[in-house]
């Protein structure tokens, strides 16, 4: 009952990376979890490196339940598991209502889009999105295609971001 406690509590109220780290995820440093982030039945088998950046209704899934159809129809129903591993680099992105499936190895400096679903090797240095992810763009030139509509973080910025961007975006 504790656990399905402290899981809820991880996964919907409080995600951060010590609470995750005791579901068994092994997380790097400086990495920030938003809410409802899903991470399956067997969380020890995910590594996930610095600087990550999850979005909302993000899942990762280890293992692959469609092994139930083969163990009837070609095993006769012995007991089989279909379950790999998940690896997320250092400096990743992953967007909201993505889907991480087994065996995925994603490398560093990525930005995955939202609504994605990923599965197999995702290179450094480079932006994927779709179902599945594919790769859109390199980190770099995504930089240029955006760099015109970046807004430096400052700590005026800060104290006055709803005014500033009201203003900023009232005749778009």
């Amino acid at each position: 009952m504790i656990s399905k406690i402290f899981r809820y509590y991880a996964k919907h109220i409080s995600p951060n990376s010590n609470s995750i780290r005791r579901l068994g995820v092994r997380v790097g440093g400086k990495c920030r979890f938003s809410k409802k982030v899903c991470f399956g039945s067997e969380p020890y088998l995910i590594t996930i490196g610095d600087n990550f950046f999850c979005s909302t209704n993000v899942n990762f899934v280890t293992h692959d339940g469609s092994i139930c159809v083969v163990r009837n129809a070609l095993l006769n129903g012995k007991r089989f598991d279909l379950v790999s591993p998940i690896k997320i680099g250092n400096n990743v992105f992953i967007g909201f209502d993505t889907t991480i499936l087994r065996g995925t190895s994603v490398g560093n400096n990525v930005i995955v889009g939202a609504k994605s679903l990923v599965m197999g090797n995702l290179e450094s240095d480079s932006v994927y999105a779709g179902i599945p992810a594919k790769r859109i763009c390199s980190i770099n030139e995504f930089y240029e295609k955006n760099k015109s509509q970046m807004i430096e973080i400052t700590e005026e910025y800060l104290n006055k971001k709803e005014d500033y961007l009201k203003s900023h975006f009232r005749n778009s």
